[in-house]
Formats: C-alpha cells, structure tokens, sequence
C-alpha cells in the first residue's frame, strides 16, 4: 500500500488525538506538524512548521489534518486545496456559510478529497436510522422532534481557555461547539428546513456572551415540522430523538431505537375508518443494533481509503455545509427575533457576527 503522507495543522486537544490515532493507522505516516509556538510541540517527531502556508508549499505532505480553531479553518483549507493537497476538517466545517461557500468553491480539483469529522454518521445507531428512512420505512415523514440537553457544561469549562464561549474566539457557543454532530444527523436524516423559527438564550445559564440554549421550530419543504432543544445548563439532560412518518415512528433515546409501524398508512386510516376514536393497528419492536463502532477513526479511515482506494466520503464537506447552514440558521433566527429563510441570507449573517466580534 502506498503510503499516505499526512500533515496535522493545530496541535492541541483535538490535533494530539489524531497524532495519535494515525500513528495507529495502516497506510499512513504523519510527516509534518504546524502551530504557532515550537516549543509546544518539542515532545513530537517530525518536520515542524510555524506557518501553515510553507507546510503546504513544503511537498513534504499529501494531505493536511486542520484542528485549528474555528474561525481559520477556511484560510488554511483554502491554501492547503490550493497546493493540490487533501483537506480534512474538525468540525465545524467553518464558523458561517458564506466562509464554508468560499471553502467549497476553492476546491475545484474534485480528484481531492475534501472531508469534515462528523464522526456520529458512523455510529451503528445512526446508520441504521440512515438506512430505515432511506428505505421508506416510516413513509412521507411528518414530524421530527429532537431533545438534546445532555450537554451540560461547568463555568470551569467555559473557563479552560479564553476564546472558549465568546464571539471572537469561537463563533458562537452551542450551536457551533456542541451541537454539530446533532444538526448534522439531523439533516442528514431528514434534510434541510425551508424556514427556520428559533429562540436562542445567550448567557442563560453561564457568565458568557454567546447562546447557551436553543429552542427552534422546523418547517420543510413538504409540510412536514420539527423542534430542536438543546441547552448546557440542564442536568441530568434528556437525548431523544422522534421521526414520525406516515407509516409509523423511530424513536432513539438512552441507546434504544424502537419502531412503531402502522399496519395502514395514517392518512388511509383516517379517510377510511368509520369508527370515530380507532387508531391504525401499529406493532411495536425494539431495532436489534450492536456495537458503537469506532468514532473519530472511522471516519479517518474513510479518508485515508477515499484518497488511496476511491471509495466515497463518509462527510463530504458539501453536506457538512448543510448541517453548518442549518445552526446558522438557528442563530440568525435567534438573534433577529424572526423567522429566516433556507437557503440563508448568508451576507446577513456574516454581517451579524462580524457585529458581535467587535
């Protein structure tokens, strides 16, 4: 197997883990390191640079590894894309769309490999969800309803490190930090919203300048709706998640994914029925999944085997796009007061955080 030159740009939390993890993975060998101060990463082998932009030049790497903080992740994909490298990026793909946008039109050399580690879309659970609604199980979806405060966060936390929690350093707070995962699978699941309703709290629950807490009502294209909750101040926190279709319900919480599946589709139930109170006859099983697969290197895995074998990306930066699109829609809505409208006003919302950075 060839093997795969990688570089790693950002080399704190998130960037040491995947030193780690791909000194464990076959096919890949990690030839470069970039941050700011040397002498932070004195304890790891191999070429080190301050500036990522002659890391990039440097032909030492066929591909970079960006765990920088949010707000740079566009300008180094932008130059790594740029120098015929491949990208993988932390989550977020970006802080805003119109950023994420100009990711995406710099990669204009498709035979590169342009991926986000959205690693909850490798998860047994969430595949199977995936596969169900891909194969029609619960019909024309009707209904979403996702629950997810089991993000509850201590002020020690939000005080670990200065940009953490504040429009500057950050982006914004729970809609850009915890919650990715979430948004993600939850336009992979169902798609994008056409109009998003949302009420954002900013500093609820904590001494800080950015949202806390989210409560956001979905409309999609075919009438169907949706709310979305999440905070980090509630304990203990709920995660439940309802899908509810013509044909039934998938409900996942505490690990457990349960069917509900009508015998008749609703909507025929209705119109046919005579009775006044019946309901259709629905069965009732517990979704047999096992294992919780294997997180962030699965989905390095995948990008290592899309460059050298050709198998398709687990998370495209394309649709990481669409799961960005939707949290800044939320916030946008939040900070407006208003209802926003999919595809986002993306100028509108740049100009709204480029306000609050100040």
């Amino acid at each position: 197997m060839k093997k795969l030159r990688m570089g790693i740009v950002g080399l704190g939390i998130m960037g040491r883990r995947y030193y780690a993890m791909l000194h464990a993975l076959a096919g890949v060998e990690v030839t470069a390191l970039c941050v700011r101060h040397l002498d932070t990463i004195s304890d790891l082998p191999g070429e080190k640079f301050s500036d990522y932009r002659v890391l990039c030049a440097s032909g030492q790497v066929d591909a970079v590894i960006i765990a920088t903080p949010h707000d740079s992740h566009p300008q180094v994909a932008i130059e790594a894309l740029h120098h015929g490298l491949h990208v993988f990026v932390e989550k977020p793909l970006a802080v805003h769309v119109a950023d994420g946008r100009r990711m995406l039109a710099a990669h204009r050399d498709k035979t590169l490999r342009f991926g986000v580690m959205l690693q909850e879309r490798s998860r047994p659970l969430h595949s199977t969800i995936k596969a169900m609604l891909q194969g029609g199980v619960l019909g024309d979806i009707r209904r979403e309803h996702w629950i997810d405060t089991e993000w509850f966060r201590s002020q020690a936390y939000y005080q670990s490190s200065s940009w953490r929690a504040t429009w500057k350093g950050e982006g914004g707070g729970l809609l850009i930090n915890q919650c990715p995962h979430q948004l993600d699978l939850l336009q992979w699941f169902v798609g994008l919203p056409v109009r998003v309703t949302a009420h954002i709290s900013l500093g609820k629950y904590h001494p800080i300048e950015v949202e806390d807490e989210v409560t956001a009502f979905l409309e999609y294209p075919n009438g169907a709706t949706g709310v979305f909750i999440a905070n980090t101040g509630e304990a203990p926190g709920t995660n439940r998640l309802e899908i509810v279709g013509e044909k039934g319900k998938l409900v996942l919480e505490q690990g457990t994914l349960t069917l509900f599946e009508n015998a008749i589709e609703t909507s025929v139930f209705s119109r046919t029925t005579r009775e006044l109170f019946a309901r259709p006859p629905c069965q009732v099983r517990e979704i047999p999944v096992t294992g919780e697969g294997e997180g962030h290197a699965s989905v390095l895995k995948n990008f290592r085997d899309a460059i050298l074998d050709g198998v398709p990306l687990l998370v495209p930066a394309e649709e990481a796009l669409e799961s960005l699109e939707l949290g800044n829609a939320m916030l946008l809505s939040g900070l407006l007061h208003r209802s926003v409208d999919v595809p986002l006003d993306v100028t509108l919302m740049e100009r709204e955080l480029s306000r609050l950075r100040v």
